[in-house]
């Protein structure tokens, strides 16, 4: 009687475990959520500088928000960085290159700052195959299109890594950004 309540109680619980599992899996509808609001947070943390806001505490919020420095490590390459500081492990690294201002990190003049007025983006082109999910992290491959207030609009190639918390909201480890390649002509 006792092996079969304790069988009856293991089973409950691996149930239990699978249904938590489950629930902490990613989705590509989270995924797709995480991304445009990287991008719309680009461009709301250019236009509260653009009207003389706090940029500074917006993208403050933003990474605390959108990437794990909080709580664990973050791999970020960005787009514009070069030299010494081309990595940024620290939120400080982070914050220096969206908003400029940081004596540490003098070659930044702020990225979000552009303003950039539109941003998108696309996995692998367009669809949902630049998305792998393994359990609580996925990893996209595509491209973010910046749009200026003049209505230039730039590429760049993007790599995102999500992980879920136990929150159950998504952070990035990695976010590996660059111009594309040109040859020579």
């Amino acid at each position: 009687m006792k092996a079969k309540l304790l069988g009856s109680i293991l089973v409950a619980t691996l149930c239990l475990a699978n249904a938590q599992a489950k629930s902490s899996e990613i989705t590509k509808a989270e995924v797709n959520a995480a991304q445009q609001a990287w991008c719309d947070a680009l461009v709301a943390i250019g236009k509260t500088h653009t009207e003389g806001g706090g940029a500074k505490a917006l993208a403050e919020k933003v990474l605390s928000a959108a990437y794990d420095y909080d709580t664990g490590k973050v791999f970020f390459k960005p787009t514009l960085a070069f030299g010494p500081n081309t990595f940024r492990p620290t939120k400080k690294g982070a914050l220096a290159y969206f908003v400029g201002g940081d004596k540490d990190f003098p070659e930044d003049k702020g990225f979000a700052l552009k303003p950039w007025v539109k941003a998108r983006y696309d996995n692998l082109g367009d669809g949902d195959d630049g998305i792998q999910i393994h359990g609580d992290v996925a990893i996209t491959m595509g491209n973010v299109w910046v749009t200026d207030k003049d209505g230039n609009e730039t590429m760049v190639d993007k790599t995102f890594v999500f992980k879920k918390g136990e929150d159950g909201k998504l952070k990035l480890i990695v976010h590996k950004s660059a111009l594309p390649y040109s040859p020579a002509k």
